[in-house]
């Protein structure tokens, strides 16, 4: 069963400041990583974050990085940053156990 994927506003206004080029990039991601299989942990696309109750998951695409959380059936995108801002966001709004 496909999984729903939800952008929070956060993670929609994050969307619209990315080149078009990028944003398309980090569409075909969604929906081939995470409408099927967004728990499918890979070597260099998606890892569980450790430590955190929010966001359990990161996906890489190039140089963005999509901090998701993942429930029974959505999929919940709460950012998408540049590699050089994920700390900081992580710092800032991740919500450690």
């Amino acid at each position: 069963m496909p999984f729903a994927i939800l952008l929070a506003p956060e993670a929609v206004e994050d969307l619209k400041s990315l080149k078009a080029h990028v944003r398309a990039d980090v569409r075909a991601a969604l929906e081939s990583h995470l409408r099927h299989e967004p728990k499918r942990v890979s070597r260099s696309r998606i890892k569980q974050l450790r430590g955190l109750r929010k966001p359990q998951y990161r996906l890489r695409v190039g140089e963005v990085r999509i901090f998701y959380d993942v429930t029974e059936t959505t999929v919940e995108i709460l950012a998408i940053v540049t590699k050089s801002e994920a700390q900081s966001w992580l710092a800032a709004f991740g919500n450690p156990e």
